[in-house]
């Protein structure tokens, strides 16, 4: 049996406004990743339960639509509780019908906030192998980015839209320092060594009779090097960033003393340069980015019973 889904972010922000931010269908739909357009439905009377409709773009033209229904709730020492089911009748939604709440704990830190929701899925055991392996663990990381997305938007004014565009502009540098750091450590150094990189490893007298040895080693090292920048995050991250600006400087004098190298198409000159560049724009960006890391995704509390 797949495990419910849980996310829970230490927000600092008036518990009426955490309300009106998740309560609101104008608001909401601005930092919830998973839902494009929330409606509500008018209600004949204030006791009826808030009827809503949804969608979620998913690319290409195709979205998925649902309906649900939301009650709150105030419990003793002012927690706040908001009951939600849900459910599509479209064939192509994997999710058929679901339920589960939020809760607004007020704490000396903030309020504490927190989901708690399960579902059941359509076709059959392939259903519930995609959402074991691949659909729950996205929707849970959604949740939680989402969640960190809202807290920056209460906290420090930063608009979930300018969250997006931030992490955008993050992933596309750690994958890019990823990419090349581990492309050149793969393909010049380990597959095919007789590209270029074996004759600069013969020009150090010292690696004589070593240089194939010597240049794996050193292919395996860039592609560890490479993997901690999607592995790493905070103050480590940034270290790496300035590990990687000194390593590459470094390089390019050592290479510097060798004419037919600079002179080449692509030399590491070019390379590095281009190489630092990112380091350096990573560093400069210094506006707090969104992460589901920041939110807590394993039910250990009391508050979820």
């Amino acid at each position: 049996m797949a495990k419910k889904i849980y996310v829970e972010s230490m927000i600092s922000a008036p518990i009426d406004k955490l309300w009106q931010y998740t309560q609101s269908p104008d608001l909401h739909q601005q930092w919830d990743l998973r839902f494009s357009e929330i409606t509500y439905i008018p209600k004949p009377t204030e006791d009826e339960r808030q009827k809503f409709l949804y969608k979620t773009n998913i690319g290409f033209g195709i979205s998925i639509a649902g309906e649900g229904e939301s009650y709150g709730a105030k419990e003793s020492k002012g927690v706040l509780t908001s009951s939600l089911k849900f459910s599509s009748d479209q064939p192509i939604s994997l999710i058929s019908e679901g339920s589960g709440f939020w809760r607004y704990i007020p704490t000396n830190e903030g309020v504490k906030f927190l989901t708690l929701y399960d579902y059941e899925t359509r076709f059959g055991i392939l259903g519930r192998f995609v959402d074991r392996v691949a659909f729950r663990p996205l929707i849970c990381w959604a949740m939680a980015w989402s969640f960190d997305a809202l807290r920056l938007w209460l906290e420090q004014g930063i608009h979930p839209s300018n969250s997006i565009k931030r992490f955008a502009q993050t992933m596309i540098i750690r994958f890019s320092l990823f990419f090349i750091w581990f492309y050149q450590g793969l393909i010049p150094k380990l597959l095919v060594q007789g590209s270029g990189e074996l004759d600069i490893v013969r020009d150090i007298a010292l690696f004589h009779g070593y240089e194939s040895i010597i240049l794996a080693t050193v292919g395996i090292m860039e592609m560890l090097f490479g993997l901690m920048f999607i592995l790493l995050r905070g103050k480590v991250y940034r270290l790496l960033h300035i590990i990687n600006i000194i390593v590459l400087l470094v390089l390019a004098i050592s290479v510097a003393a060798q004419p037919h190298i600079l002179v080449a198409p692509f030399n590491p000159i070019t390379l590095n340069i281009a190489v630092i560049t990112i380091s350096i724009v990573s560093l400069l960006s210094s506006s707090p980015t969104a992460s589901a890391s920041n939110c807590r995704r394993k039910a250990t509390t009391d508050e979820v019973k």
